[in-house]
C-alpha cells in the first residue's frame, strides 16, 4: 500500500495533509510544497524483516577515553568548547549582524591552522577579496588557511571530498543552496537540507564543520529548529554595539558543560581575550552612587562578577514605565511586587529602570537580591557598601533561597578586593574566601538592616 503524501511549509516547517495556497500557521501563501514518502521498495522491506540489535551498556568499555582534542590557543574559545576542537563534530554559531562573527571565526581558524589542522574558510557572503583584506586588518595575512566562495551545496561538499579539510567553516548556513530542493536559498527546507548533509560529512569523514546562522528579531537562530538538533554544539556570540565586550555562550554542548561562557574585547586588531571578565565589567565604576550594586554570578563554570544599576524616578504617566536592559522583564515585575507585599515598600507611580553593565546578559535567578537591593537603593538614595557584593534568590514570600556555588562566588569577590557579602541564610560558605558575610532570613531583614527601613 502506497503511503500518503506528506505537504510542508517552506517557511515555517510545518507539515501538512494536503495542499493549500496559504499556510495555516504562518499565512505564506504559496509557500507549501509536496514531500515524496520514505521508498516501500525491496531494500525498505528487507530492512523490515531485519532483527533488531541488542546493545547492552554492559557492553560498553567501562574506561572509554576522552574524544580527542585540538587546542586553538584562543582560550576562552577553547573553554567554551569544552577543551578544544573535537574532530568529526558540528558546531552552529548564531548572533546578531555586524557582531563579529566571521572576525571571530577567521581568528579561530588561523589559529587552528598555526596548530597544524588543514582548515578551509568558505563564505558565501563574501569575495575572497573581502575575506583577505580582514585577514590583513587582523594580522592573518600569513595564516595557512584556504578560503573558498560558493553557494552551492553539491559543490561545497565536491571540495570538502577532495580537500579533506579537519576544520570546515561555512558562513553561512542560511546561503547554502540545494539544487535538489525546490525552494529559494534562506528557506526552511534549504535550511534543513544544507545543515543535514554538512553534518552527515562531518561525521562520515571526521572533519570538524562550524555553520554560522543568521538570527532573528527575537534572537533566535533563524531556521528550523531541528538543525540545532542536528549539530553537536550551539554558540550564540552576544553583545551590544555601544560595547567593546563581546559574549561567546554555549546553549548546547555534547563534548562540554553548557551555559559556559568566553569573553573578548572588539578592538581595532579584532577580538581580544578578556582573561579576567569581573575586572574588566566593574572596571569603570567610580563613586559609589545609589542604585549601584555588585552581583557575584555565576555563568558556566566560571564566577563573573557584574554591576546592577537602577533608577527609580516619578513617573509622569499613568501607567509608569519599567525598562529592563539584561536581564527577565517579568522577573523585576514580580521583584517589585514582593517588595510592596511583603515589605510594604510601594514602586506606583514611579517609573523604575534597571540595567546590567557593560552589555552583559543575566538568567540565573540568584540575581534576585541584588536587584532588589539596586532598587532600594535608588528608591530611597542610599548608595551601598562599594566593597559589597550581593546574591540570592527571593521567593513570592519574601524568604531568601540559598543559591548553588557559593563558594566561588565568594572566592572570586575576595579576588577583586571585595570585603563584605550578603548572602541568604544556611550558604555554604566556607572559609576560604576571607569576606565578612552577613547573612539574611528574608527581604524585610534586608531593608530593616542595610536600609535602616521597614
Amino acid at each position: 500500500m502506497a503511503k500518503p503524501l506528506t505537504f510542508t511549509c517552506t517557511a515555517c516547517g510545518a507539515a501538512h495533509s494536503k495542499w493549500s495556497g496559504r499556510c495555516e500557521t504562518c499565512g505564506e501563501w504559496n509557500s507549501i510544497t509536496e514531500e515524496a514518502p520514505l521508498s516501500t521498495g525491496p531494500a525498505t522491506k528487507s530492512l523490515g524483516a531485519a532483527r533488531g540489535s541488542r546493545i547492552r551498556l554492559t557492553d560498553l568499555a567501562t574506561q572509554e577515553p576522552p574524544p580527542p582534542r585540538t587546542g586553538s590557543g584562543l582560550a576562552e574559545l577553547d573553554r567554551v568548547l569544552g577543551g578544544g576542537l573535537v574532530p568529526a563534530s558540528a558546531i552552529l554559531v548564531g548572533g546578531d549582524p555586524g557582531i563579529g562573527k566571521s572576525t571571530l571565526l577567521l581568528q579561530a581558524a588561523a589559529s587552528f591552522a598555526r596548530k597544524g589542522l588543514k582548515a578551509l574558510y568558505i563564505s558565501g557572503e563574501e569575495a575572497s577579496a573581502q575575506i583577505r583584506m580582514r585577514a590583513g586588518r587582523l594580522g592573518l595575512a600569513d595564516a595557512r588557511v584556504s578560503l573558498a566562495t560558493e553557494t552551492s551545496l553539491r559543490d561545497i561538499l565536491t571540495t570538502l571530498e577532495a580537500e579533506a579539510p579537519q576544520l570546515a567553516i561555512i558562513d553561512s548556513i542560511q546561503t547554502m543552496w540545494a539544487d535538489n530542493v525546490d525552494s529559494a536559498p534562506g528557506s526552511v527546507s534549504q535550511v534543513r537540507a544544507a545543515a543535514h548533509e554538512l553534518t552527515t560529512f562531518a561525521k562520515r569523514k571526521g572533519t570538524a564543520v562550524v555553520l554560522v546562522g543568521h538570527v532573528t528579531k527575537e534572537g533566535q537562530i533563524a531556521g528550523p529548529r531541528v538543525v540545532e538538533h542536528m549539530v553537536d554544539t550551539v554558540l550564540y556570540f552576544e553583545g551590544e554595539r555601544g560595547h567593546q565586550f563581546r559574549i561567546l555562550r554555549a546553549v548546547k554542548n555534547r563534548f562540554g558543560p553548557a551555559d559556559e561562557i568566553g569573553v573578548f574585547e572588539m578592538t581595532d586588531a579584532g577580538l581580544a581575550e578578556v582573561s579576567n571578565p569581573s575586572a574588566l565589567f566593574l572596571s569603570e565604576r567610580d563613586n559609589p552612587a545609589p542604585g549601584s550594586v555588585v552581583f557575584a554570578g555565576i555563568e558556566g563554570t566560571r564566577p563573573v562578577l557584574v554591576e546592577f544599576q537602577a533608577l527609580v524616578a516619578p513617573s509622569p504617566h499613568s501607567q509608569p514605565r519599567r525598562t529592563v536592559v539584561g536581564w527577565d522583564g517579568g522577573r523585576l515585575a514580580m521583584i517589585l511586587a514582593v517588595l510592596e507585599s511583603r515589605c510594604g515598600i510601594p514602586f506606583a507611580g514611579l517609573d523604575v529602570y534597571l540595567n546590567v553593565a557593560g552589555g552583559m546578559k543575566i538568567t540565573e535567578p540568584a540575581a534576585d537580591l541584588a536587584v532588589a537591593t539596586a532598587l532600594l537603593s535608588a528608591r530611597e538614595d542610599t548608595a551601598l557598601d562599594p566593597h559589597t557584593v550581593v546574591f540570592g534568590e527571593i521567593s513570592l514570600s519574601g524568604a531568601l533561597r540559598p543559591v548553588s556555588q557559593t563558594e566561588n562566588r565568594l572566592k572570586e569577590a575576595g579576588k577583586l578586593g571585595f570585603t563584605t557579602a550578603v548572602a541568604p541564610s544556611r550558604s555554604k560558605t566556607g572559609s576560604g574566601s576571607g569576606l565578612a558575610i552577613r547573612q539574611m532570613a528574608d527581604l524585610t531583614q534586608v531593608v530593616g538592616e542595610i536600609f535602616g527601613a521597614g
